[in-house]
């Protein structure tokens, strides 16, 4: 559906919301899940970043990622860093370079291989999500990320990228924090399992 399309009671939101819903790729965001739990398991970092809404997104998954685990597996650290969250650096880049390099040069200071680049784009087009992907990939990271429309040029971008299927961008950020908890408890879920088998008798 268009983003321009009248809203005018609530069920019309909910009917859409529900609709793009049933036609996410549920495959996708468990192998998504998965590349999380095995940097976890090589003790490689996890990045995310995207811009507005997406940015509160990032930080977001990675306080549910860094604190939500904490407790899980005997104290074993998952360890993941927004990169929207270092407002300093973040504005120096923007300013003495350009925005479309505020995520890809704080990724030239830290990200390894096996590392994993979270991107995060409604639009799948943000030019510094698109540079910061292309930096992971050519230090051999693994890139992972959570679109809209059809993917836009992160979709060619990402190992693995779960594009929620609307025009609609109020739908798209609606179903990207979905997806995140999601995640989330997923990951939660397995390293928790690895804590109850460690502390098992016998």
């Amino acid at each position: 559906m268009s983003d321009s399309m009248e809203i005018l009671v609530a069920r019309q939101y909910f009917e859409e919301l529900q609709g793009v819903a049933n036609g996410l790729c549920h495959d996708r965001i468990d192998q998504v899940a998965c590349v999380l739990v095995k940097a976890y398991e090589l003790e490689r970092m996890i990045y995310t970043f995207g811009n507005g809404g997406s940015a509160s997104l990032a930080s977001h998954l990675a306080c549910d990622l860094g604190k939500g685990t904490a407790y899980c597996n005997g104290g074993k650290r998952l360890r993941v860093l927004a990169l929207t969250d270092n407002l300093p650096t973040l504005t120096a880049w923007a300013n003495d370079s350009g925005y479309e390099d505020t995520f890809s040069e704080q990724l030239r200071n830290f990200v390894q291989p096996q590392d994993v680049a979270f991107a995060i784009s409604g639009s799948g087009n943000s030019k510094n999500v698109l540079n910061a992907l292309q930096i992971a990939r050519d230090v051999g990271a693994t890139t992972v990320g959570l679109s809209g429309f059809q993917g836009g040029e992160m979709k060619s971008l990402c190992d693995i990228c779960v594009v929620v299927p609307s025009n609609n961008m109020q739908i798209i950020e609606d179903l990207h924090l979905a997806i995140a908890h999601s995640i989330f408890r997923i990951v939660y879920s397995r390293l928790s399992r690895r804590t109850l088998a460690a502390t098992s008798p016998g």
